[in-house]
């Protein structure tokens, strides 16, 4: 049976211990500021990048000691740590992804360049760098490519690297400890005292909590399923981060029914089969072909769309570079904030991303592939430019300039691929979503699809503008919470973050060989008492399929109310640590789950409404929000100018003494 709450014991974490991390010259100033970053994961040491690289102007005399808390090696982090399955990957390549400012990042402190990932393995390859790789790793360092996807523990290599030059760059005056726990409990008074598992209590004059993934417990309906599988002697994985779920109790040979079709699927998918001693080999006409080893589940697998994630492209652009943003900018925002009364997402500020989307989609197809348009693309983007998405006179232009069908955009279509359609059967469906992702890796392995790409980097740069939205407080909450939060982030995650090319021929090499089977879309899931199974039907036929094990493949909805971590919990419950509510400008307010900090300098809010002026918070489920992805190079990326001026506003605290 699994575990109890679906979670594998954290047995790999080493025991808890203070090290000091390095040992740096001593100023003569008495006065010690300290700094407590719970979190050492790839946001926590962003931080400390830029308190050193901040010191310079704002440090002066002072001294300053940061405590790093986390039960993780600090650099990777959970989430990225080497101590997990080498057959996961990342779904960015590595020319994708780095850890270092540059000069795009619009931020008060100075620019302090470095390698992204490729630029760190081709430096390690030629000897430039003399960090060393483990040897199950040298293959890879010596084969990948800029466009490749690396597994999670090369990616581990690489924070791990950028933690140690932080270490070596710190200035005369900051001192770095290491505590390998977790952090439990956080009390107040002159001082900050927050309470470690190893029995240790840190003393800070500050606390930043950098908030990555929040695990959280279970909801009525899972506990619900959980207790209907222990009185049935069946089994019950609720939603959980993939890499820490002991799946090892998943019967070999039965059916399981999984829920979820993102990248914890894909995750789960290849642990129960080749992490379980199947392989994959290429067949002579291409595709994959799968050798069970017996051991596999069989696993059937809905979700709401029904679909997997698209695959990352694995080309470039054609055509003229984009302008980006250019119909979703600042003046667009400011205008579109002009109006009165309250904003919804989905008719006021949908339409203006579409357009975004469209522009960068037909501008390459226009440059990029002139053959297949009828129209020059200079009297095309005119026309387009005085035309609202969604409207006949834009759909009439489109049509008349772009004789495919295949070739328009169709953001509903490609949002709900399956809507509406019903089929005689659950082999039927099947049938249908084979050839689904078949012309998706077509669409995604071939240039001649590039303006899928351009739609891809228009999302892009949508994200990097909502904040500005967001900020002016005119998205109504319900819109905000459900339009912006859900539906909006969930298209963003299917369109923009799926996995590589690789992993769906996999899914179609399981399928082949009757490992996976496709339950549809708009799954539904119930709990047979009589039958004492579990049942699933979804909208795309009119098969129920049953089975003894059922899986969450998704991460769980994080939120303060269900939170599981217990800092996190007990300062909740102290009244110390509240959830955002969402105003309005018609005095709405909704929660939005996420740790309401200040805007501006990322203080953490109290029961009182008051800003803490000790406790800071920065991450994807904070009110000043940031993405969960790796930062792309030369992007002005938000993480990077939120590390930056949290740790101008703790160095300015230093200064002040305290």
């Amino acid at each position: 049976m699994p575990h109890p709450d679906g979670r594998r014991p954290q047995s790999e974490t080493p025991p808890a211990q203070a090290v000091r991390a390095r040992s740096f010259s001593r100023v003569t100033d008495p006065v010690t500021f300290t700094l407590a970053i719970v979190g050492a994961g790839p946001r926590g040491v962003g931080v400390l990048e830029r308190l050193s690289a901040n010191a310079a102007e704002l440090l002066g005399g002072g001294r300053l000691v940061v405590h790093l808390i986390d039960p993780f090696p600090a650099g990777p982090g959970r989430v990225w740590r080497y101590s997990q399955s080498p057959l996961l990957r990342m779904n960015s390549m590595p020319e994708d992804v780095t850890v270092f400012t540059d000069d795009t990042v619009r931020m008060a402190g100075p620019v302090r360049t470095g390698p992204s990932l490729i630029e760190w393995v081709r430096r390690v390859r030629s000897g430039e760098s003399a960090h060393s790789v483990p040897a199950d790793l040298r293959t890879e360092l010596e084969t990948l490519t800029s466009t490749d996807f690396p597994t999670r523990r090369l990616q581990s290599r690489y924070l791990e690297w950028f933690y140690r030059e932080v270490l070596d760059g710190l200035p005369p005056g900051i001192e770095v400890v290491e505590h390998r726990a977790t952090a439990i409990g956080l009390d107040g008074g002159e001082r900050e005292s927050v309470r470690l598992s190893d029995g240790t209590v840190v003393a800070a004059d500050a606390v930043v909590l950098t908030v990555g993934h929040l695990d959280a417990l279970p909801d009525r309906a899972e506990r619900a399923l959980s207790e209907f599988a222990g009185r049935h002697g069946l089994a019950y994985y609720p939603a959980g981060y993939t890499a820490d779920v002991d799946y090892s109790g998943v019967p070999a040979g039965e059916s399981v029914l999984v829920r979820g079709f993102g990248l914890a699927f894909v995750d789960l998918m290849l642990l129960l089969t080749e992490g379980r001693g199947g392989r994959f080999s290429r067949r002579p006409g291409g595709g994959l072909q799968y050798h069970p080893s017996g051991a596999e589940p069989i696993l059937h697998v809905g979700s709401r769309r029904g679909v997997p994630y698209h695959a990352k492209t694995g080309y470039r652009l054609r055509g003229k570079p984009l302008q980006l943003p250019r119909f979703f900018d600042q003046y667009a925002i400011t205008e579109l904030t002009a109006r009165p009364g309250p904003l919804d997402f989905r008719a006021d500020v949908w339409p203006l991303i579409a357009k975004e989307l469209a522009w960068a989609y037909y501008t390459e197809l226009f440059t990029g592939h002139p053959d297949r348009v009828r129209t020059d693309f200079a009297v095309f983007a005119d026309a387009f430019a005085g035309l609202r998405w969604g409207t006949s006179e834009m759909d009439s232009l489109i049509a008349g300039a772009v004789p495919a069908e295949a070739d328009r955009l169709d953001l509903a279509k490609l949002d709900r691929p399956f809507a509406g359609q019903r089929y005689a059967c659950v082999e039927e469906f099947g049938k249908a979503l084979r050839k689904y992702v078949e012309d998706d890796l077509v669409r995604r392995g071939d240039g001649y699809y590039s303006a899928d790409l351009g739609a891809f980097m228009a999302l892009l740069s949508v994200i990097g503008q909502l904040p500005a939205l967001l900020a002016t407080g005119r998205l109504a909450a319900a819109s905000q919470v459900s339009g912006l939060d859900g539906w909006f982030h969930g298209f963003f995650s299917f369109y923009a973050s799926g996995p590589p090319p690789r992993r769906l021929e996999e899914l179609l090499a399981l399928a082949d060989a009757g490992i996976v089977s496709f339950l549809g879309a708009d799954v539904r899931l119930r709990a047979d008492e009589e039958a004492a199974v579990f049942v699933a039907t979804s909208g795309s036929h009119p098969d129920a399929v049953s089975a003894r094990t059922l899986i969450e493949a998704r991460l769980p909805e994080a939120g303060v109310p269900r939170v599981s971590d217990p800092l996190l919990r007990n300062l909740r419950d102290a009244g110390e640590l509240v959830e955002e509510q969402v105003p309005d400008s018609a005095g709405e307010s909704l929660p939005s789950g996420r740790i309401a900090t200040t805007l501006d300098d990322f203080r953490v809010h109290t029961a009182d409404g008051a800003a803490h002026p000790r406790r800071f918070a920065v991450g994807p489920h904070t009110s000043a929000r940031s993405a969960g992805a790796f930062t792309r190079p030369r992007t002005n990326a938000l993480p990077f100018r939120q590390n930056d001026a949290l740790a101008r506003e703790i160095l300015r605290m230093v200064r002040a003494g305290h």
